[in-house]
């Protein structure tokens, strides 16, 4: 999503659009690697005015997606939701090398030429919605270690152990005080 730095003279510009997936390469490679699967368009709902001598851009991405829980690999949907703010101010040359950023730099960008681009930053407000190990529920129990069995189902046969493996040698051992 683009937007002419001309249009912004003198009003804000509110836009609401229905955007692929396909359309942005970062989350297009997260489906690749199968860490998700989108089951929407992005949804996108901003403002864009211009303030003094930057630029604010602020509204909401929403989408879904499929995950599978990091425990038990059911896979489940997730509504994704997020709002964002970040201004932007003109550069008047592009940077090559890597600078190191402050934290007021996180929702602040530059942005060369009549035009922004928006692609970048809606595809980082996803990503960063996604969880990084998503459970199928808060008190999902996985997969048995023995048999593989999803002990949110049933309850397998396989027998526990106590303590670990490493430490079954000394259950034997008898200490007198």
């Amino acid at each position: 999503m683009k937007v002419r730095i001309a249009d912004l003279k003198d009003k804000a510009l509110h836009m609401e659009a229905e955007e692929p997936v396909n359309d942005y390469p970062d989350l297009l490679a997260m489906t690749g690697t199968g860490e998700c699967e989108f089951l929407s368009p992005l949804r996108l709902d901003f403002t864009v005015a211009r303030e003094f001598d930057h630029i604010r851009a602020s509204g909401k991405v929403e989408t879904a997606v499929r995950v599978s829980c990091a425990r038990c690999l059911t896979e489940f949907d997730i509504e994704i939701s997020s709002s964002f703010t970040i201004f932007y101010t003109k550069s008047a040359e592009p940077l090559d090398e890597e600078v190191e950023l402050a934290a007021e730099d996180l929702i602040s960008k530059s942005y060369q030429g009549e035009e922004i681009d928006f692609s970048t930053e809606v595809a980082e407000q996803v990503i960063m919605e996604i969880p990084f190990k998503p459970l199928c529920r808060d008190d999902c129990k996985g997969l048995c270690s023995s048999c593989g069995a999803n002990l949110n189902d049933t309850a397998c046969g396989c027998a526990t152990s106590e303590g670990s493996f490493k430490f079954n040698a000394l259950k034997g051992i008898k200490i007198d005080k």
